[in-house]
């Protein structure tokens, strides 16, 4: 039995499976072969994994000029004031001045040449910022881009999100959020172990955090969610359910519970992290199932496979009004089909097509200094990819869908273990993801994607 913290315990348990033995931790059944491979988040359908390298300003444009009625924009800010080992997102260090001038002047340019290309019906109803760490860059300076927008788009009173490193944060950016009136806010908390942050290259002391919730609060934002994550260097489960209460204490709405994906090959600054430190498959799959139950039990609600947040939260809200969606952000109460994105790297998602904008900052700042969409990466979305990823995305945020009869027949014998082991149920052509099955629902969805026939990377599935 692990103790999870204010009476939550989490028990594993061995029963008998023909000839087989079956872990069970927190009610989450252990089946160490469903997990073999590595699947994408679904954070989109076709993944970025299936994005081909070619200029789709073109195609940008065209799905700019089609647009109508309310969309949402995410604005990526590429730098940090510290680096933190294990983060794979496109960002670098914020330490010179000029660089940062660039890119915010480049910035504001791509603003205006997406907005030059908008029909007049086309209004704004979510704006989020991300990173990187948008509070990379002086609040004056967002204050400055949240007037650009408001200057050439057509704004409905919308709702403002931004993500923030809880260790830059100061009065003055307190105020700037009071006065754009964000409302959401996540923090990239990850653990509150001091020697795990050491050991992944982010030491922030639980003060910042505390401070950071606190000013953000007194700035009136409803909504904070908490980035944590398991199976990391010398983390163990009464590491990771400390870390849970304290971020249940400090009174985080929503919780976001990843699994690190430790991939240096492909990210070389994980090449800092000791591999002979970090926790097995079988480790990871524990503290997922303790997490699970640890935040269930004090009051949670699961959202999808790893989100998490209190009953009367809009994210909590849209997954019991099965409103839920899911796109490059994770799981979202947002009902927008489209999302523009601005910024390098940043990725629009239209209805048939996904482009993303120029990752390399000096390469965007060149392309908008010319006056071009910075469109340089996507992929053309066919009729049979809507189809598959509308069943992904029932899966990961319904738990049901209603399979095509051509694709029933082609995936029922990859479904049948996942069947078999009671984790989804089949009638007719309807598919249900029963209890138990969060830890395989990505493989579950997996089934249906077309890609996956080749060899290429993604995270373990839990």
């Amino acid at each position: 039995m692990t103790a999870l913290g204010n009476g939550a315990t989490t028990t594993a348990k061995t029963s008998r499976e023909g000839d087989n033995l079956t872990e069970t931790f927190a009610e989450w059944a252990y089946y160490p072969e469903l997990l073999e491979r590595p699947v994408p988040r679904y954070t989109s359908y076709p993944t970025a994994a299936e994005f081909v390298d070619e200029s789709f300003e073109e195609r940008q444009r065209a799905a700019l000029q089609a647009m109508r009625g309310n969309v949402s924009l995410y604005l990526h800010i590429p730098y940090c004031q510290e680096i933190c080992w294990y983060c794979g997102c496109n960002t670098g260090a914020a330490n010179k001045v000029q660089r940062l001038t660039a890119y915010l002047e480049a910035l504001h340019h791509e603003i205006e040449l997406v907005a030059r290309n908008l029909h007049p019906s086309v209004h704004i109803a979510r704006i989020a910022f991300g990173g990187g760490s948008p509070n990379a860059i002086k609040p004056t300076d967002f204050v400055r881009l949240v007037d650009k927008l408001t200057l050439n788009f057509r704004l409905s009173n919308p709702v403002i999100s931004i993500e923030l490193d809880p260790r830059g944060l100061a009065a003055d950016w307190f105020m700037a959020v009071r006065g754009i009136g964000v409302i959401k806010a996540s923090l990239g908390v990850q653990t509150l172990d001091p020697r795990i942050q050491a050991a992944i290259g982010r030491v922030q002391p639980r003060e910042h955090i505390e401070r950071a919730v606190e000013g953000l609060r007194n700035a009136g934002v409803a909504s904070i969610n908490f980035d944590l994550m398991y199976g990391l260097p010398f983390q163990d489960d009464a590491v990771l359910a400390e870390t849970l209460d304290q971020s249940i204490a400090m009174g985080a709405d929503r919780i976001a519970l990843f699994g690190y994906a430790h991939v240096p090959h492909m990210i070389p600054r994980q090449k800092r992290i000791d591999a002979s430190e970090l926790p097995d498959q079988r480790a990871r799959f524990r503290m997922a199932a303790e997490g699970y139950a640890r935040l269930t039990t004090a009051g949670y609600d699961a959202v999808g496979f790893d989100h998490f947040a209190l009953p009367g939260d809009d994210l909590a809200l849209a997954s019991k009004a099965g409103t839920l969606r899911r796109n490059f952000q994770g799981f979202t109460e947002d009902q927008s089909s489209v999302i523009i994105g601005l910024g390098a790297s940043s990725i629009s998602e239209f209805p048939e097509v996904f482009v993303q904008n120029e990752k390399n900052a000096g390469r965007y700042r060149m392309l908008v200094g010319a006056d071009q969409l910075t469109g340089r990466k996507g992929v053309v979305r066919t009729a049979d990819d809507r189809r598959r990823g509308a069943i992904i995305t029932d899966l990961l945020c319904r738990g049901k869908a209603t399979i095509d009869v051509d694709l029933l027949a082609i995936n029922r014998d990859r479904l049948e273990p996942f069947i078999q082991r009671g984790l989804a149920r089949l009638d007719g052509n309807s598919l249900e993801l029963l209890a138990g099955n969060e830890p395989y629902a990505r493989s579950i969805a997996a089934v249906f994607d077309a890609y996956r026939g080749g060899e290429k990377q993604f995270s373990s599935a839990i």
